[in-house]
């Protein structure tokens, strides 16, 4: 006869602390009253995001990621790698609107003189919202 699993809404972690942050954790959820893995779960609910490009930078500047090598074959490089996410900027100049669009920068500019894109002249160079590029693009009028 099999018995029914048991389900569970909670998973198993085990990890190796400094000893320091063993007794920060520790003091922490004895001020508070609370178990040291429910301190440590609302603390990973508040500030681990790894689902949005902002979540995964706040996190990678609080972690690095060192890859080296004990005995390095001919020809590797030794070194370290962080990944820090490119949130591209709100206002964009004709060059990065450009890149965007996948155009020349000179089309960009020309579509903007024109009126044709969205855009705005600030002295002598041009703004771009990144937004009002993408509603551009989302329109189906002739260009």
């Amino acid at each position: 006869m099999d018995m029914p699993k048991k389900t569970s809404s909670e998973g198993a972690l085990f990890v190796r602390l400094p000893a320091t942050a063993v007794d920060k954790l520790d003091r922490a959820a004895e001020a508070l009253g609370i178990r040291k893995k429910d301190l440590v779960a609302r603390l990973v609910s508040r500030y681990v995001d790894p689902d949005s490009r902002r979540g995964l930078h706040e996190l990678s500047t609080t972690a690095s990621h060192k890859v080296t090598f004990e005995t390095p074959k001919p020809g590797a490089t030794l070194g370290s790698y962080s990944f820090h996410p490119y949130d591209p900027p709100e206002v964009l100049n004709a060059e990065q609107a450009a890149h965007f669009l996948q155009l020349d920068e000179p089309v960009v500019t020309e579509l903007a003189e024109t009126g044709k894109l969205p855009g705005r002249k600030l002295g002598d160079v041009w703004r771009f919202s990144r937004a009002a590029l993408v509603a551009w693009l989302a329109t189906t009028e002739e260009r």
